[in-house]
């Protein structure tokens, strides 16, 4: 009965060291580029011209830079470059351990940034997790942005499910639970996708195969108890003290951040300016692509 209940709890960890490391093998097909930065190798790709006005990309929580392919061809389309890259834990980037809160990624973009010599400014585009990341960035580093674009932002409340809530309350069992359960819970949901028209080839199949590799569930729980756990109040309170431009977009039909959270953003920053695409889900950054370029006109 001890071995087995030893087993039971042993189970989820011995699981996760028998998936495979994103080393150089894992990397083969990996399209773009990599620059070793302080908490490890960081995965990005340019589109577009080598020169030009720049909008810099920063995917969410579990889908990595690939979300953005559809709409960085449209950037393109419109003469802009683009640049979008892997946050630690996802798609070919390393996979440090300890927290994600807002200053992790906040510092992983300063440091990918000053690696490529990016120094002019431009426009950030946050999508899902990435939108409270970019308005962090933002409120930190006003001078170097441009405008900032949110897709259905995090920050603003979103929509736990049951198992997340166990993770982020109960330390010990929350996080065996999570370990447990989380990646059959992420493939059935993204399974659920098939069934939308999306602008981004074989979405669904490259989503589920993070599942594959090490340090992604600790990743994606280590950002839901960091970055994720926090409000973008402060944050969006200095913004509307500055020149930025903020332009938010919400899904009318999104189940993962709850469209309430468009009141909320206007209520701390009156400036904002905020659309709403109807029959769209969370997804919207590959199933609505036309749609939401045509919300973020740049200048």
């Amino acid at each position: 009965m001890v071995i087995l209940l030893i087993g039971c709890l042993a189970f989820p960890y011995l699981l996760e060291c028998m998936r495979f490391k994103m080393d150089q093998n894992a990397r083969l097909d990996a399209p773009g580029d990599f620059c070793c930065l302080t908490k490890g190798s960081t995965h990005y790709r340019y589109f577009g011209p080598t020169v030009g006005p720049l909008v810099v990309c920063i995917h969410g929580l579990t889908t990595p830079s690939f979300v953005f392919e559809a709409m960085a061809n449209e950037f393109v389309a419109r003469g802009y470059r683009v640049l979008v890259y892997d946050h630690y834990g996802r798609g070919f980037s390393d996979r440090p351990s300890g927290v994600q809160d807002d200053q992790f990624f906040v510092q992983h973009l300063r440091e990918l940034l000053a690696a490529l010599q990016e120094k002019s400014k431009f426009d950030l585009l946050g999508y899902s997790m990435g939108g409270a990341i970019a308005s962090a960035f933002a409120a930190e580093y006003p001078e170097h942005i441009k405008k900032l674009i949110l897709l259905a932002p995090g920050g603003m409340g979103h929509k736990l499910s049951f198992l997340e809530k166990i993770a982020l309350k109960v330390p010990l069992f929350g996080t065996w639970t999570f370990m447990t359960l989380y990646a059959r819970i992420h493939r059935q949901g993204t399974e659920k996708e098939r069934a939308l028209v999306s602008d981004v080839n074989y979405v669904v199949d490259r989503q589920q195969r993070e599942l594959n590799y090490l340090g992604f569930l600790p990743s994606v729980l280590a950002s839901l108890r960091g970055v994720l756990a926090t409000s973008s109040q402060a944050d969006h309170q200095k913004l509307a003290h500055t020149n930025i431009e903020v332009i938010a977009v919400w899904g009318a039909e999104d189940m993962v951040i709850p469209i309430t959270g468009k009141e909320r953003l206007l209520k701390w920053n009156p400036h904002s300016r905020q659309m709403v695409i109807a029959h769209a889900g969370h997804g919207l950054a590959y199933t609505h692509v036309t749609e939401v370029m045509q919300n973020i006109a740049l200048d």
